[in-house]
């Protein structure tokens, strides 16, 4: 709250800041769609800086490695320091963001009011993770690359998954109802992963649904 009291040189200003106050709920999440996961391999990130090192001689005399599908598959997806699958726990943080667009509630307060506690950690790069159950299997589609130039892309898919995730919320912003239904738009409306009706470019595949049904909220 910020009042002023005036004296006959100044205006004072006085502002009470209250301090953060944070609860955390706990959702169990079924997926109902397909997650698609594609993470961008270490592979790629080593050509790409060979590359640019190598300037203007990058492409003389250089021949086509040939393509190991298999090897993609492996780099498309995240693996934990413990040996497990996980989604990036930011991929949840920014889809709750998103769905405050529903409701008229501004994205620019969500981002500095919720978060997402991760499971553990990347095994390559220290990437948050959320840590998802089920057995993924690779899969190829058709896409197009920025360049317009047609392309296969092998991605990991997990038909059938669940997951557990806690999100971190500021209480002066939301309530825990506010908080539960954020999290159902998030499974219903926006989803997760690849080809999710949030895409940023498309109208997605409809994979990365779910329902998330709250366990804990404190």
């Amino acid at each position: 709250m910020t009042t002023k009291t005036k004296s006959k040189d100044t205006a004072v200003t006085q502002v009470n800041i209250s301090a953060p106050e944070f609860a955390i709920a706990e959702f169990a999440l079924t997926g109902y769609t397909p997650y698609v996961q594609l993470r961008f391999g270490e592979k790629a990130k080593a050509q790409m800086r060979e590359k640019m090192m190598a300037g203007s001689q990058a492409r003389k005399g250089k021949q086509r490695e040939a393509r190991d599908f298999d090897e993609d598959y492996e780099n498309a997806l995240y693996l934990s320091e413990d040996g497990w699958y996980g989604i990036p726990a930011s991929s949840f943080r920014q889809a709750a963001i998103s769905a405050c667009r529903l409701v008229g509630f501004k994205m620019t307060l969500a981002k500095l009011s919720l978060f997402v506690i991760a499971d553990g950690f990347d095994a390559i790069d220290g990437t948050p993770l959320i840590r998802i159950e089920g057995v993924p299997k690779p899969v190829e589609h058709a896409v197009r690359n920025a360049t317009g130039v047609a392309d296969l892309r092998v991605r990991g898919m997990w038909v059938n998954w669940s997951a557990k995730v806690r999100m971190k919320y500021d209480t002066a912003q939301f309530s825990p109802s506010d908080i539960s239904n954020l999290m159902s738009r998030v499974g219903l409306q926006v989803g997760i992963g690849e080809g999710r009706p949030d895409s940023k470019n498309s109208a997605g595949m409809g994979w990365g649904q779910f329902e998330a049904t709250p366990t804990s909220i404190r």
